[in-house]
């Protein structure tokens, strides 16, 4: 099996990596853990840098915890909802883990909502987390 946690290093994607974690031991499944950056202008050096760090850590907890895994961060010029379907489709994932945060009615009206993005568009079943 393969499985794909959204990753940013915050709280809830965190969570999601863990229960993603908890899964993997049961069906020695590969992780892959994406963190998904618009590129170009869009990011400066230390957000870069965070995102690099985020993921040695999550690679470092998945190695010590004996899971398969790859870190990826893309930087395709898409919106990261767009990215992590495409990539799931691209690789055959068999399930998406991720992180959600809650949002105001106007925020997501304005930005979306990527959660929901996936979980529509996703092409296996996702899981969330908060």
């Amino acid at each position: 099996m393969k499985f794909l946690v959204g990753y940013d290093g915050t709280e809830s994607s965190q969570r999601a990596l863990a229960l993603a974690c908890d899964q993997a031991k049961l069906t020695n499944a590969l992780i892959y853990v994406v963190t998904s950056m618009g590129g170009g202008e869009k990011e400066n050096w230390d957000e870069i840098r965070k995102a690099e760090e985020d993921l040695q850590k999550a690679k470092e907890l998945l190695l010590k915890s004996q899971i398969q895994c790859e870190t990826i961060q893309l930087a395709r010029g898409l919106s990261p909802g767009e990215d992590l379907v495409k990539f799931a489709e691209d690789n055959s994932i068999d399930v998406i883990f991720m992180g959600i945060r809650k949002k105001s009615r106007t925020r997501k009206l304005l930005l979306g909502s990527t959660a929901q993005f996936i979980i529509l568009k996703g092409p296996c079943p996702v899981t969330t987390t908060k």
